[in-house]
């Protein structure tokens, strides 16, 4: 099993990616980032898979967007006379803004019961770090080596983002229908549930060198 999983590594840099962004570097498990709305919108799973495609999307895009960039006029001296990279942090912020105003408008449209639903979470995409974190992480794993690579870590990484937040409303909805101690029920539990979730994903960490 070990040589098979060596050689695939070996010979496809895409199958370290798809690994690594949904359960090595899972966002949330394992960075840390974009905790605010996994915690406040995994109560019910309709909803939880609602952000979860909403931050994918906006993952995705903002990615392959921020990467080009970057690539081709922060970091490229040849465009402006000067490498502008120290803005970076600025104009991802900015285009990530754009993104999100522009998903929140098509989701009012399409589906308002789902608008309802995410209620405040969804323009806190905004300020997700997760969707920040990945499009600077682009510029600087060497897993990225092109667009289509940047494009692909931010829709993976917004799948690994789903899968935790999907886990984590499976499970709170099951706590729903147990005893729990007057002191555990709610924020208590449900950071005790993400706290031994992470612990489970470490089990990933080390297991293909990433």
């Amino acid at each position: 099993m070990n040589n098979l999983i060596s050689s695939a590594t070996q010979f496809n840099p895409f199958f370290l990616l798809v690994i690594g962004a949904i359960f090595v570097n899972n966002f949330v498990l394992n960075q840390f980032l974009g905790c605010c709305p996994f915690l406040g919108v995994s109560k019910k799973t309709d909803t939880a898979l609602g952000m979860g495609l909403a931050v994918t999307f906006v993952m995705g895009i903002a990615s392959l967007v921020t990467y080009i960039i970057d690539t081709y006029l922060l970091s490229n001296p040849a465009i402006l006379g000067g490498s502008l990279s120290y803005l970076q942090t600025i104009v991802f912020i900015l285009v990530i803004a754009g993104l999100v105003q522009a998903v929140e408008i098509v989701i009012k449209k399409v589906s308002p019961g789902l608008y309802g639903s995410l209620g405040v979470y969804l323009p806190l995409i905004t300020t997700n770090c997760a969707v920040l974190g990945v499009a600077i992480l682009n510029t600087t794993s060497k897993l990225v080596t092109n667009v289509g690579y940047a494009f692909a870590n931010g829709v993976l990484s917004g799948v690994g983002f789903t899968v935790a937040i999907l886990l984590m409303s499976g499970i709170r909805e099951r706590m729903e229908h147990i005893d729990l101690p007057k002191h555990f029920k709610g924020f208590p539990i449900s950071l005790i549930t993400a706290a031994i979730m992470s612990m489970a994903f470490t089990a990933f960490s080390g297991m293909f060198g990433l």
